[in-house]
């Protein structure tokens, strides 16, 4: 259903952007007439989901006239809505039509045009606003001060309400609220920081000890592996010389080698592919037979000079 409530007086002076359009909770009417505002939720939602502005009109022209290809003009326009405590304001950008109108006091008050339930009378949506002289519901005159708030006071809720990251629209009562919900979340801060959970953390000492013991065990490991490496080093080296497959003048740099990450491993196979550089000539084992000496070409040619033989020589010639 629909019908229209008459709201917010209006007075010459500096217009208010905002004012106050439905008030919250049930509302009884001058006429007797009871409606509920208790979801002003959905009231906003069927604002967005319309998407365009409601037009502020003279006396309903809107919802009498425009149907019958009568003039409805305009003399405002509802730009946004909001709900604030439970109420419904709306946004207005006024047009030269609707200041003058206002300035002369032609016209004083606001009067919404509601769709609401009729079985429950819940109020669910506005479709225009006619400016009238005869209100119903009993809300603040626009000519009224718009709040008690100083300059200065003004200044300061409008300071708190940035520092809340709230929108400047936000009452006093929801920013209340809200510092409220910060200072509780405060304190259950301190008290996790006060009392940690020692599934997640530990004690400073503790975990300082655990690392300087993983540290030393490092440490340790590190050096014991240092040192086997440069045992299996030290025999690797040892064998190739013994085999031939180095010198010794190349076994520093063969072991520098062996000493670097996969080393032992490339020497080993080196080793393993490499010739012998020196092979045993099998002298060592042998002696000297002066019986079979032969002689040289300055021995044979004194032998014959003196007239000895060959056989000569190798008998007396020691």
């Amino acid at each position: 259903m629909k019908t229209a409530i008459n709201a917010v007086a209006i007075l010459p002076g500096d217009l208010p952007d905002w004012v106050a359009l439905i008030p919250g909770g049930r509302i009884v009417g001058r006429d007797g007439r009871t409606f509920l505002n208790d979801n002003p939720g959905k009231i906003l939602e069927a604002f967005n989901t319309l998407a365009r502005d409601i037009p502020i009109d003279i006396e309903h022209s809107t919802e009498h006239k425009a149907p019958n290809g009568d003039p409805a003009p305009a003399i405002g326009w509802v730009k946004k809505l909001e709900a604030r405590n439970g109420e419904i304001w709306g946004n207005v950008e006024w047009n030269a039509s609707g200041r003058q109108i206002v300035e002369e006091k032609s016209y004083r008050y606001l009067s919404p045009v509601i769709i609401y339930e009729q079985r429950s009378g819940t109020i669910v949506g506005i479709t225009s606003v006619g400016a009238t002289n005869q209100p119903n519901l009993k809300l603040p005159a626009l000519n009224q001060q718009q709040g008690t708030n100083t300059p200065e006071e003004h200044d300061m809720l409008k300071a708190l309400l940035a520092a809340l990251a709230l929108p400047e629209s936000t009452s006093e009562t929801e920013a209340i609220i809200k510092a409220g919900l910060l200072k509780a979340e405060l304190v259950s801060a301190t008290n996790r920081a006060d009392n940690p959970s020692l599934d997640k953390f530990v004690p400073r000492a503790d975990f300082d000890a655990a690392l300087a013991k993983a540290t030393n065990a490092e440490s340790l490991l590190i050096t014991m592996k240092g040192e086997k490496v440069e045992t299996a080093v030290n025999a690797a080296i040892s064998q190739a010389l013994k085999d031939g497959k180095i010198t010794p003048a190349t076994s520093e740099y063969h072991k520098a080698q062996c000493m670097q990450e996969g080393g032992l491993d490339r020497f080993t196979d080196y080793c393993a592919s490499a010739p012998t550089i020196g092979a045993d000539s099998g002298l060592d084992d042998k002696s000297i037979d002066g019986d079979k000496k032969s002689l040289n070409s300055e021995q044979k040619q004194i032998a014959e000079m003196f007239g000895n033989s060959a056989e000569d020589l190798e008998k007396y010639g020691k």
